[in-house]
């Protein structure tokens, strides 16, 4: 199946080289060759996959990386760069990259790469955050950092790991017992009252209003529902 890809490089020889390859297998590929459009881009329009340079012109890709992080956006991103060192391949992952392919590369090794990264992107349905805002509200999930209009918030590692599940299924109603499995690992029945007390917990931390939340919407019966 066609996916879309956002191609953002600024080398006029990769600008031709890597959409024909990509369209050949198949993808629908869009070219940026600058950080600042490319973020535009990605930030108004639907992606499967980005395929993002380092180094760019006006924004670089760390900072493009890092900024479609914390907007939320989760599309799945692999990260072009003629540097070798592992500090950089760490500075790429720890923004939220999903993978890092070194020039100059193969063009077989490209294709694997994307190939890889869209399977799991198919799979998975939607690849977890490392930061997240919504409202006045900051969480980098990887330091358990939070804040709600610039003050520090502090958050229990299961109230953390919570709200980092429902921020990574954002959209979908989630059912209790879907959140008993995967948040408090429960094997077998319990009582959901578990979940109610965290949820009511976050809504005071969190929401401006924790009586009519804008954020963490309870749908009677049924479960919960984050929304941005």
């Amino acid at each position: 199946m066609s996916s879309r890809i956002l191609l953002v490089e600024d080398s006029p020889g990769l600008l031709l080289t890597i959409p024909d390859l990509l369209s050949t297998d198949g993808h629908e590929v869009f070219t940026e060759q600058d950080g600042e459009a490319g973020l535009a881009r990605a930030s108004t329009e639907e992606f499967d996959l980005i395929i993002l340079d380092v180094m760019l012109p006006k924004k670089n890709g760390f900072d493009v990386c890092r900024d479609l992080r914390q907007k939320g956006i989760d599309v799945a991103i692999l990260m072009l760069t003629a540097k070798t060192q592992v500090v950089d391949r760490v500075v790429g992952l720890k923004l939220g990259a999903d993978d890092y392919l070194a020039k100059p590369f193969d063009p077989t090794e490209l294709l694997a790469r994307v190939e890889a990264l869209l399977r799991r992107v198919k799979k998975d349905h939607r690849i977890p955050v490392h930061t997240f805002e919504f409202g006045e509200v900051k969480v980098d999930f990887e330091s358990g950092e939070v804040s709600r209009a610039g003050v520090e918030v502090a958050l229990a590692s299961k109230e953390l790991r919570l709200l980092r599940y429902l921020v990574d299924q954002r959209g979908r109603v989630v059912p209790r017992e879907e959140l008993l499995r995967n948040v408090w690992e429960y094997q077998s029945e319990v009582s959901s009252r578990t979940v109610d007390v965290h949820v009511a917990w976050l809504r005071q931390k969190l929401e401006e209003n924790p009586q009519l939340p804008r954020h963490i919407h309870t749908i009677r019966g049924k479960g919960y529902r984050f929304l941005p």
